[in-house]
């Protein structure tokens, strides 16, 4: 899939064919004067959900409303297996959107913001609403960059707690550290299922969170010799593990 893509808010699946689609604010916006589409090209139509359909442009006009027609039948794909879960702790600045972009290019499937004990940053009341909210706005952009038609989720801010009982449920549970004395790479891995992933935070994962997610079921391991950034573990452990699982060998 090579073509551009574009997010509608919905598709039903098995929709027929044949129809046309009038893409107008923001994503007409982008495919008009940003994009610069003319008739004839092809575009991908997601709800970010798996479902999608293609067609070709038969129209743009003014600056963002572009019109699409020869729509095929609307098609869902399916969830990838196994999936794939990284729970990121809240990194400073900007680099919170640099791990959810790039984990989202790579191929992640869910996205957990972790209020870790060591974390410099907080996400409370409105400022944390906001935080959430750019996450999940660089998934959905991300996405479409990316050709995807399934959008990772990114859930609202976990305590310890809720993690521990989040990589209790896993048919695998990790946690990044440089105390781990497997490597990543080498690790077990199941055919289908759910693989949770722990990415520390600048200060990393303190002993007792190491001790609270070892009694879920957690172990730790390291990607390699060196320490890498809370913003880009994440993304070299996903590209690590898919690797091995077979999904990008297809």
């Amino acid at each position: 899939m090579t073509a551009p893509v574009f997010v509608v808010d919905t598709l039903a699946p098995g929709e027929p064919g044949g129809g046309e689609y009038v893409l107008d604010g923001p994503e007409g916006r982008h495919a008009v004067s940003v994009k610069r589409l003319r008739p004839g090209e092809a575009v991908v139509l997601t709800d970010g959900r798996g479902r999608w359909t293609e067609g070709v442009v038969s129209a743009a006009e003014g600056k963002d409303r572009l019109v699409v027609g020869e729509l095929a039948p609307v098609r869902e794909e399916p969830g990838e297996r196994p999936r794939v879960t990284v729970v990121q702790a809240l990194p400073k600045g900007d680099r919170g959107e640099v791990a959810v972009e790039t984990m989202t290019e790579v191929g992640v499937d869910a996205i957990v913001p972790w209020a870790a004990s060591r974390c410099v940053t907080q996400w409370r009341g409105d400022r944390g609403l906001k935080a959430l909210a750019k996450w999940r706005a660089t998934a959905r952009e991300a996405g479409k960059q990316s050709r995807r038609v399934r959008f990772p989720e990114v859930a609202d801010a976990a305590t310890t707690k809720e993690v521990a009982a989040l990589l209790a449920g896993a048919d695998f549970a990790g946690v990044l550290h440089e105390s781990g004395d497997a490597p990543l790479a080498g690790a077990e891995l199941p055919e289908a299922g759910e693989i949770v992933l722990v990415v520390g935070p600048e200060g990393g994962v303190s002993p007792e969170e190491l001790a609270r997610f070892a009694e879920a079921g957690a172990r730790p391991y390291r990607l390699g010799r060196t320490v890498l950034r809370t913003s880009t573990a994440g993304t070299a452990a996903t590209a690590a593990l898919l690797t091995r699982t077979g999904r990008w060998g297809v």
